[in-house]
């Protein structure tokens, strides 16, 4: 005899229980006060008093692909296609700490972003871009600080001056021990790159945010939604108690925090993560560090639709996977919004598949009325238990992690976690109890894509042909110099990002300046535990 609807157990995709119907009941006695009021502490229903009818989230599509004058291209492109912010792709070799021409970039330049060596491609990949007008995000972790350096540069040649500049820069690393691999050096010195990014633009570039933790790479790499939350704001604590150890107040600098959040399938749950995430942040800053600022407590964020959601099969379907993606991220509060493209699940978007991305942007923003009042989903029975339930949850996770030192020291055990979640998952779509549409139902026969966007690889010689002629056009003498001067104070306590910055001007590059970096910190190298 078959089970009817009511006897099976409905869950999230996470795993949470969901109810038959969510009444009064649901909410907490203090209900009210958890709600608060939009742009007020706890900040439950957004950061800001009126959110979207003030200002709409900046429309931040991420890309950068093969060489600078490419990705240029690119930016360009998408900011005559109404885009409001630019988000910087890095290739791998860029990520890691190589240049272009080293035998570990071999086959990797320009993949999976932007190559990018010395100041040069910095000031193509920007060209006719006014750094004063636009607003940048970086996805760079283990080379931020030498990234930022290159973007002041290419601000001061256009005559901008540091403190006009606004943007982003990820700049955390511990998610990468953790989840994603693009680490070069062992944790304590990356903390002290870390906090050096956090005192010399808390003085010089006061409008830039000077970190983005990101839960959005443990969310694609299997973690549920309540471990997304916790495990991004264990990161923060840790990234906070880091400044506050080597002697920065925490009002000067937590109000430039920023976080990466992905936005999955589950709608509901996404938007109760949002929210609980915000809420709990406010106080773990007001009550666990004393800040007095009310922006230290407000946790701004941006959202990318999820990737491990898209399909290679019918890839079509992925257009309704990231509206619904990005709906739930702009009810959920967002500040800046990544929507993926169709194709990304088979290779980098074309120009058309971006642009369609972009469209489901400005199509929620424009056409569908979401906007026009804050927090339209406040007060759902439903929504406020989940909230409800992610943040208590979330909290039961932080202090677990505090028993075993914090994130620094935790991260076999959140490693450990993840991979049990994505284990998890993938068991019930095999299964078929986690239904995905076009790969375990409603299957069709296709024919191979067509049209996908392949990278030139005549592109990777010309990128490294570039590198030559700026090594045999620069001042060798200033270089070695710079270099120098970097090396010793990396060996000391001096903060590295002015070294950093005058490396860059001579057009030192990233190899080279990591080198110098690996001489004194060292390279970190991954427990591997046996089964």
């Amino acid at each position: 005899m078959s089970r009817g609807p009511e006897e099976r157990r409905f869950t999230t995709l996470s795993g949470l229980p969901v109810e038959r119907v969510y009444g009064p009941e649901a909410l907490a006695p203090d209900a009210a006060q958890r709600l608060g009021e939009p742009g007020a502490y706890p900040f439950t229903r957004g950061v800001y008093p009126t959110m979207y009818r003030g200002r709409l989230w900046t429309m931040r599509q991420y890309a950068g692909y093969a060489t600078a004058e490419e990705s240029n291209r690119r930016y360009r492109y998408l900011l005559d296609e109404g885009q409001t912010g630019l988000s910087v792709a890095f290739d791998l070799p860029t990520q890691i700490g190589y240049d272009s021409d080293h035998p570990m970039a071999r086959g990797e330049v320009g993949k999976v972003g932007v190559a990018i060596d010395t100041l040069a491609d910095m000031e193509i990949l920007f060209d006719g871009i006014p750094l004063d007008r636009v607003s940048t995000s970086m996805t760079i972790n283990a080379t931020a600080a030498i990234l930022l350096a290159m973007y002041i540069a290419v601000g001061k040649k256009q005559g901008v001056r540091p403190e006009q500049l606004e943007g982003t820069v990820q700049n955390d690393i511990l998610k990468e021990y953790i989840a994603r691999g693009t680490y070069i050096f062992p944790p304590e010195p990356s903390m002290r790159l870390v906090t050096d990014i956090f005192a010399y633009c808390a003085k010089h570039v006061p409008k830039w945010n000077t970190i983005s933790i990101s839960g959005y790479h443990m969310r694609e790499a299997g973690c549920t939604a309540v471990q997304e939350v916790a495990f991004t704001l264990a990161d923060a604590i840790a990234y906070v108690e880091a400044a506050v150890r080597a002697g920065l107040d925490v009002d000067t600098f937590a109000p430039r925090l920023s976080f990466f959040f992905c936005s999955q399938i589950d709608f509901f749950e996404e938007i109760a993560k949002f929210r609980a995430a915000r809420r709990l942040w406010a106080r773990i800053m007001r009550e666990r560090f004393g800040a007095k600022n009310e922006r230290s407590w407000m946790l701004r964020f941006h959202t990318q639709t999820a990737g491990a959601s898209l399909t290679a099969q019918q890839p079509e379907n992925n257009v309704v996977r990231t509206a619904v993606e990005a709906l739930a991220a702009v009810l959920g509060g967002t500040q800046s919004l990544h929507t993926n493209a169709m194709d990304e699940a088979l290779a980098l978007p074309t120009e058309a598949s971006a642009r369609l991305a972009l469209r489901t942007q400005q199509i929620i923003a424009y056409e569908t009325g979401v906007t026009n009042t804050v927090d339209p989903v406040g007060g759902s029975y439903f929504v406020e238990h989940l909230t409800d339930t992610i943040e208590a949850e979330a909290e039961r996770y932080i202090r677990r992690i505090d028993e075993l030192g914090g994130a620094t020291r935790a991260i076999a055990f959140m490693q450990r976690e993840i991979e049990d979640a994505a284990y998890r998952l993938q068991r019930a779509i095999e299964s078929g109890e986690r239904v995905v549409v076009g790969v375990n139902a409603f299957t069709i026969e296709e024919e191979p894509p067509r049209g996908l966007l392949r990278v030139d690889p005549a592109l990777e010689a010309a990128q490294v042909e570039r590198l030559r002629k700026v090594r045999a056009g620069r001042d060798a003498a200033a270089v070695e110099r710079a270099l120098d001067r970097l090396e010793e104070a990396a060996r000391g306590e001096d903060n590295l990002m002015e070294p950093i910055l005058e490396a860059v001007e001579a057009y030192a590059s990233v190899g080279e300046i990591c080198d110098r970096l690996r001489r004194v910190f060292g390279e970190y190298e991954a427990e591997v535990s046996l089964p």
